[in-house]
């Protein structure tokens, strides 16, 4: 499914954010990257949803080379691969169902199918009757909720979890993170990125340890500092 190979992301002459990264993400797997500031975490993802593109190395999601994809194929990658990021993204002025109808109709998808998948969405993140609500009218669970049901619309086969937890109290927290259990469930792979010993090791799966850039650690179990 993922399949990263000797991958190295320079910036310039001074920065090297990853160094010789062999990774392989089997289809289903949930995962997670760990690692404290500035070991390379947030290059790696935008690795993987093609923002970036590797200084050197392959890197395979799906098929897809993404090492050497034109720009015109990304917005076709990124319906395989879903993201949640911390700060949830949500439009302020749209309601919690346009914030993920947008989603569809900014790639084209009729308005039938708009009406399908949005209550699907809702469904499975546990939103029924709070569509009509702003983003200021939710909880900082809701909105990371709603942000989930936005990156489900086009039944990714991948979803990538950037610090999904960031801003949540812990109770909450937990629960966004059985809410990405119950998607990996359905089979879709799940990549959470995250610097929070306590989530991983309430997981108890795939741990894989970023250090200066370069992976020091695949086990599966609990999260110990590199």
């Amino acid at each position: 499914m993922i399949k990263l190979h000797n991958v190295s992301k320079s910036y310039d002459s001074n920065v090297h954010a990853l160094h010789g990264v062999n990774l392989h993400i089997e289809p289903g797997e949930f995962v997670s990257i760990v690692g404290q500031s500035g070991t390379g975490k947030t290059t790696l993802l935008r690795l993987l949803i093609a923002e970036e593109r590797p200084s050197k190395g392959k890197i395979v999601i799906g098929g897809w080379d993404i090492s050497t994809i034109k720009s015109a194929q990304v917005p076709f990658l990124r319906r395989q691969i879903g993201v949640v990021y911390q700060d949830f993204k949500l439009l302020p002025k749209k309601t919690a169902a346009e914030n993920i109808a947008f989603a569809l109709e900014v790639a084209g998808d009729a308005r039938r199918r708009v009406r399908e998948v949005v209550p699907q969405v809702m469904r499975i993140v546990g939103l029924e009757g709070k569509e009509r609500r702003y983003p200021h009218q939710m909880s900082g669970g809701e909105q990371q909720r709603v942000a989930i049901a936005r990156a489900l619309v086009h039944r990714p086969k991948v979803l990538v979890a950037d610090e999904p937890t960031g801003n949540l109290d812990t109770i909450t927290a937990h629960e966004i993170i059985d809410l990405l259990r119950k998607i990996n469930n359905f089979g879709t792979t799940v990549v959470l990125v995250t610097h929070d010993k306590t989530i991983v090791n309430h997981l108890k799966g795939r741990v894989i340890t970023l250090k200066d850039g370069t992976v020091v650690r695949d086990h599966v179990g609990n999260y110990t500092l590199a």
